[in-house]
């Protein structure tokens, strides 16, 4: 029986998380880029960004990207933890076997043969494409990446919130130095998800509940500033101040392997703040926490 070729991923929340048309997405895009913070000078190798809409946190995940940018012009590889949202039960990392992802700026390709190369590798990682066919974490990066690194690969790997999470990055960071490919990491995540909507109104609403959440927020991003890669998945279901703890766990992994020292917060806000500069006041009742911040 033949095998079938592999495909490109349709994207799956363009016109809602994101603009659909190439025009718009380029334009936004060129928008977020053009208000981006400046570059922080470093040895950058890894970053966190958020993942919801862009309308709340496109701008935060641009300017971690502006500065990984600055600091790696021309990496051979781009890697990206992933949150999983959509499918229980995952115990790995998991790779996807698309040959490229799809984007409004054009297609973003896949390095598939580093990819099969660390499924021999790294016995934590195992291609599921159900994991990747209908998240968001990782495809609202895509533009950007796109736009920033134009034809650079992409290697996408959803990690759960498991105990061996910063094993997966330690091992997938050894296994790519090994076979001398200059990668680059980001890892995808949100941050405290707030209010009745969530399952979380333990402030009630209004600046208590901004101020109780902000404070959840900040339980992990100082783990995270202290490079604490294996107390991050404890920290995340313990107190819920993150959707995306393995994906951050494995950044914080993979980047402790290759010798990081330090870490550098951006930008922290939430909807309710970005949405109130730009829409007007809101009610502060339903909220999500973003955080950009760079590791090396």
């Amino acid at each position: 029986m033949s095998v079938a070729e592999p495909t490109a991923r349709p994207p799956v929340v363009a016109g809602m998380f994101y603009p659909r048309s190439a025009l718009e997405c380029r334009q936004a895009v060129e928008d977020m880029f053009r208000h981006a913070l400046p570059p922080v000078a470093g040895s950058w190798i890894g970053a966190l960004v958020p993942h919801a809409g862009w309308i709340c946190s496109g701008q935060v995940a641009a300017d971690a990207v502006a500065s990984m940018k600055a600091a790696n012009p021309a990496p051979d590889l781009i890697l990206i933890f992933g949150a999983v949202h959509t499918v229980g039960g995952v115990s790995y990392g998991a790779l996807d076997d698309h040959a490229s992802w799809e984007t409004p700026l054009g297609e973003v390709p896949l390095a598939q043969e580093i990819s099969n190369e660390l499924a021999r590798r790294v016995l934590l990682l195992r291609y599921d494409q159900r994991v990747h066919r209908r998240d968001h974490a990782i495809e609202v990066q895509l533009p950007l990446i796109r736009y920033a690194w134009e034809q650079t690969p992409i290697l996408p790997i959803a990690v759960p919130p498991i105990q061996q999470a910063a094993e997966i990055g330690r091992q997938t960071a050894a296994a790519l130095k090994a076979m001398d490919v200059h990668a680059i990491y980001f890892a995808s995540s949100d941050l405290t998800h707030y209010g009745p909507d969530y399952g979380i109104d333990i402030a009630g609403e209004g600046e208590s509940a901004l101020q109780w959440a902000r404070q959840n927020d900040r339980r992990l991003l100082e783990k995270i500033g202290q490079l604490q890669a294996d107390d991050v998945v404890p920290e995340t279901q313990e107190n819920y101040n993150a959707c995306g703890g393995g994906a951050i766990a494995a950044l914080l992994g993979a980047c402790l392997e290759l010798g990081a020292k330090t870490a550098h917060l951006l930008r922290h806000t939430n909807s309710y703040e970005v949405l109130s500069r730009t829409l007007g006041r809101q009610r502060a009742d339903n909220f999500v926490g973003y955080a950009a911040a760079l590791v090396g």
